[in-house]
């Protein structure tokens, strides 16, 4: 990489966004990991992504969590490489990740609260793409 290359692309961004909010509770649940690689094969957003790079981004986050300074490290990489128009893609890709085990804990919600307020989201547009995310994560 040059000096003007950013370390992360947007889409290695919004996956570091998901990686960041699965393992905020120190346990990856593989329903999380599905749900991330799912949505790297699948979402529009990941078009041309090279998926082996998933890997790469997730190694960079867990090495940030183990550094004092690591989250704020980590949201600067992001908000760098995401362009504002992405701000909500990554909320709502972070709240299916979280919602994917059908299980929320308090870390993960304020894992979810300091994207929010990293990424500048309206607490009303939170709200519905929070919404979303639960009623595509019910159980029957």
């Amino acid at each position: 990489m040059t000096a003007n290359t950013p370390p992360m692309s947007p889409q290695d961004a919004l996956v570091a966004v998901m990686v960041a909010c699965s393992a905020s509770d120190e346990n990856i649940r593989t329903a999380e990991l599905m749900a991330i690689q799912r949505i790297v094969n699948h979402m529009p957003v990941f078009s041309g992504y090279d998926a082996d790079r998933t890997r790469r981004i997730s190694q960079i986050v867990y090495d940030l969590f183990e550094e004092e300074d690591g989250l704020p490290a980590l949201f600067g990489l992001i908000r760098e490489a995401l362009p504002a128009r992405l701000h909500e893609t990554a909320y709502a890709l972070a709240c299916d990740v979280v919602a994917a085990d059908g299980k929320l804990n308090d870390v993960e919600l304020r894992m979810l609260e300091e994207v929010r307020e990293e990424l500048a989201i309206d607490r009303l547009h939170a709200a519905a793409i929070e919404w979303g995310a639960r009623v595509r994560h019910l159980r029957p």
